[in-house]
C-alpha cells in the first residue's frame, strides 16, 4: 500500500525533482521509502509502505530488465507468486519477489491487456519509454484511486488530490456541477472532485497518455464489468460450497505478509465469516480491532466480542466520543474532495488503533453489495411489486400523510415515511428519494444563485438513470444492488476505507471484494441471496458454523455515528459557527434562511437533518481545508 506519483511532459525537461512536492504531500501513505525516476518526458515518485519483500529490492519506482518499462504501484496483487510463475515460463527475467515487478513484466507480455491477468487491487502508472506512452489503471472494483489532472503539455497523476495540489501549479476552482453531485449522494461521482480540473479514474478503467508531436494524446477505457447473467443451474448445497472455497481462497490469499496483520471486527456477518477463516488458516490468535459509541442504538462492542471469544482473538476496542471531531478538519483536507459519509471517523479512529498493532488489516466490505444486504435492496423489490396494484399510489399517499415527522433517525415510522414517499416512483427516481441528502425538491428550497440550475435539469437523476438503464432487467433487489457496484460502493464505502485507513498508513484488505468471489455472487440466482425477507440466506447457510447464532440472527446496524444527538449537544456551537459563518453563507450556494431552518428543525427535535447538516459541515470544511489553502509544501517543479 502505498502513494503514487507522477508527471509527462510533451515539451520533455520533466526532472526527478518534479516529483518531490507531490510526494511529500502523501508521506501518510508509504512512510517507510521514498523513490523516484526519470527521464526526458516523464517523472516517477513512490512512496512505500513495505508489505511484501521488506528489503531494499522491493523500493519503487521498478523497471523490466533493460529499463524501458517502469512502473509505480499502489495495492496489492495476490496471484502474483502463479502470475511469475507463468511470466518465467514465457521467459521473462525476476529479479525481486515482489508482486509489483510482475505488473511490469505483465504489462511487456500482454499490453493494457494485463489488468485482466491480476487478482487485488491496484492503481499504477506505467512509464513505457519504447513508445512514449503513460499506462494508467484502477482496479476492477475501486479499491485504490487514481487523480489526474492535465494542462496543455504538463499530466500529472497520484493517489489523492493533496499529491497533485501540493506543488502549486494547479488552481483550486470550484466545480459547481461536482457540489451538486456531492449534495445529494455524499460524494462526488467519477470522473469529476469537486475542483475544476482534477478528476478520478473510475473503476474498472484504464487510461493511457501519448507523447505525439502534437501534444499529449489522452484514451479511456472499461476493461471490467461485472454481468449478472445469465444465471448459475446450481443447487443450494454447491453453491454453499463453492462460496466456501472462494471465499477461503481470497482470505488466505489476503494473508500473504511479510508484516503483522489483524482485522476489523464489527460483529456482523460479513466481517465474522472473514475472521472465522482468518482464525482456520492461522496458527496464531487473530489481531481483531473494533470501535463503539456510548449510545446503544449504535453500538455493535457486544456483538464483535462474542465473535472473538469464539475464536481465541487478540481484541481490542476504542470507544468514540464527540470530543473527537477535532480531526473532522483534518479528514476534509485528506479526502481532498466533499465527502459526507459520517462513517469516516469511526474508520479513521479504528484505522488509528489498528495501526499501533499492525500493518495490514482485512475487513468484511463488500457482503452487502453482492449478497443482497441492504435493507434498500428488499424495498426496491417491494415498491416495484406494490407499483402493479391497482390503487397503490394513491393509498400510499394517504399513508404517507398519516404518519407524523419524527427526529429519531433510525426509527421505523421514518423508514416507513420514506419507503412510501418514493414507492411509486422509478427505481432510478426512487433510489435518488431514499439514498440522497438532498433531493431535487430540497435542492430547490435550499439553493441560491449558481446552483439552481443543476436541481431545475435534474443532473443528478440523469446519471442514474443512465446506471439503472445499463443493467437491464434484472430482478429489482438485484438491480440496485448492481447500481450500487458502480456507485456507491467504489465512491463512497471503498474512498472512505482507503482515505481513512491510509491517513494512519494502514493497508486495508477485503476478501469480499475479490472478483472471483464477486463473479461467483452475482451468477448465483437472486433466490439464494434474498429469500423472502431474509438477506444474505446462502451467506449464512455457507458459513453458519463461523458465526455465534445470534450473530447470524441480528439484524444489520450498519457503521453510523449519531451525529444527530451531537449536533443537539456537544456539538451545536461547532456545527452553528462553520455553517451559519459569514463565511459560509457568503459562497453564495444556498438561501441562507433555509439554512438556518434546516439546523433549527433539527436542533428543536422536529425532524431529523443529521445527515444534510453533516454534509453541509463536510462541504464547508472542504471550502477551508482544501479550496481556500496554500499548497502545503514547497514547489518543486
Amino acid at each position: 500500500m502505498c502513494g503514487i506519483y507522477g508527471i509527462v511532459k510533451s515539451d520533455g525537461g520533466v526532472g526527478a525533482q518534479s516529483v518531490d512536492a507531490g510526494l511529500d504531500a502523501q508521506r501518510h501513505r508509504g512512510p517507510d521509502a521514498e523513490g523516484r525516476w526519470a527521464d526526458r518526458f516523464c517523472a516517477l515518485g513512490h512512496r512505500r509502505l513495505a508489505i511484501i519483500d521488506l528489503s531494499e529490492a522491493g523500493r519503487q519506482p521498478m523497471s523490466n530488465e533493460d529499463g524501458t518499462v517502469w512502473v509505480t504501484f499502489n495495492g496489492e496483487v495476490y496471484n502474483f507468486e502463479s502470475l511469475r510463475d507463468e511470466l518465467e515460463r514465457l521467459g521473462h527475467r525476476f529479479r525481486t519477489r515482489t508482486d509489483t515487478e510482475c505488473i511490469v513484466h505483465a504489462y511487456e507480455q500482454w499490453g493494457t491487456a494485463c489488468v485482466s491477468r491480476l487478482r487485488g487491487m491496484f492503481a499504477f502508472g506505467i512509464w513505457d519509454q519504447r513508445s512514449a506512452r503513460l499506462f494508467l489503471a484502477r482496479d476492477r472494483v475501486g479499491k485504490k484511486p487514481i487523480v489526474y489532472s492535465q494542462q496543455g503539455d504538463t499530466f500529472r497523476f497520484a493517489s489523492e488530490i493533496q499529491g497533485l495540489l501540493a506543488d502549486g501549479s494547479i488552481r483550486r476552482e470550484v466545480d459547481v456541477g461536482a457540489i451538486d453531485a456531492y449534495l445529494t449522494w455524499g460524494y462526488v461521482p467519477p470522473p469529476a472532485t469537486g475542483l475544476r480540473g482534477i478528476y478520478k479514474l473510475p473503476a474498472a478503467h484504464w487510461m493511457t497518455v501519448d507523447v505525439t508531436p502534437e501534444g499529449l494524446v489522452a484514451q479511456t477505457e472499461r476493461y471490467w464489468e461485472l454481468e449478472y447473467e445469465p444465471k448459475q443451474p446450481i443447487s443450494e448445497a454447491e453453491a454453499a460450497e463453492a462460496l466456501r472455497e472462494t471465499m477461503r481462497e481470497a482470505v488466505r490469499l489476503r494473508m500473504i505478509s511479510d508484516v503483522p496483520l489483524g482485522a476489523f471486527l464489527s460483529g456482523g456477518i460479513d466481517s465474522s465469516i472473514v475472521v472465522g477463516l482468518m482464525a482456520q488458516l492461522s496458527s496464531r490468535p487473530v489481531k481483531t480491532f473494533s470501535i463503539g459509541f456510548d449510545e446503544a442504538a449504535y453500538n455493535e462492542l457486544e456483538h464483535a466480542r462474542r465473535v472473538a471469544q469464539r475464536w481465541g482473538c487478540e481484541h481490542q476496542e476504542f470507544m468514540v466520543r464527540p470530543d473527537a471531531l477535532a480531526v473532522l478538519p483534518m479528514l476534509a483536507r485528506h479526502y481532498g474532495e466533499p465527502f459526507a459519509d459520517e462513517a469516516a471517523l469511526p474508520t479513521y479512529y479504528l484505522s488509528r488503533m489498528t495501526r499501533e498493532s499492525v500493518t495490514v488489516a482485512l475487513n468484511g466490505d463488500g457482503g452487502d453489495e453482492s449478497f443482497l444486504g441492504y435493507e434498500r435492496y428488499l424495498a426496491n423489490r417491494m415498491a416495484e411489486a406494490a407499483r402493479r396494484v391497482p390503487g397503490s399510489n394513491a393509498a400510499a399517499a394517504l399513508l404517507t400523510k398519516a404518519l407524523p415527522e419524527t427526529g429519531e433517525r433510525k426509527g421505523v415510522v421514518r423508514k416507513a415515511r420514506r419507503f412510501l414517499a418514493a414507492a411509486h416512483l422509478g427505481m432510478a427516481e426512487r433510489y435518488q428519494r431514499w439514498h440522497s441528502y438532498f433531493d431535487d425538491d430540497a435542492k430547490l428550497r435550499l439553493y441560491s444563485g449558481d446552483m439552481l440550475p443543476a436541481a431545475r435539469e435534474r443532473r443528478q437523476l440523469h446519471w442514474m438513470q443512465g446506471l439503472f438503464d445499463g443493467v437491464g432487467d434484472l430482478d429489482p433487489a438485484e438491480a440496485a444492488m448492481a447500481v450500487d457496484v458502480q456507485s456507491y460502493l467504489p465512491y463512497d464505502l471503498l474512498a472512505k476505507v482507503d482515505i481513512a485507513a491510509m491517513a494512519n498508513s494502514l493497508e486495508g484488505r477485503s476478501p469480499f471484494l475479490d472478483h472471483e468471489v464477486m463473479e461467483l455472487a452475482a451468477k448465483l440466482p437472486a433466490s439464494l441471496k434474498l429469500r423472502g425477507r431474509e438477506s444474505k440466506y446462502l451467506l449464512k447457510r455457507a458459513f453458519a458454523d463461523l458465526m455465534p447464532p445470534e450473530n447470524a440472527r441480528r439484524g444489520k446496524m450498519g457503521f453510523g455515528v449519531p451525529v444527530g444527538e451531537w449536533f443537539r449537544t456537544t456539538l451545536r456551537d461547532f456545527l452553528n459557527d462553520a455553517v451559519l459563518s459569514e463565511r459560509s453563507l457568503g459562497r453564495g450556494y444556498f438561501q441562507p434562511q433555509a439554512v438556518r431552518e434546516l439546523i433549527q428543525e433539527h436542533q428543536d427535535r422536529k425532524t431529523d437533518r443529521s445527515l444534510q447538516l453533516w454534509n453541509l459541515l463536510m462541504l464547508e470544511l472542504w471550502h477551508r481545508e482544501v479550496v481556500e489553502a496554500a499548497p502545503r509544501v514547497a514547489s518543486a517543479v
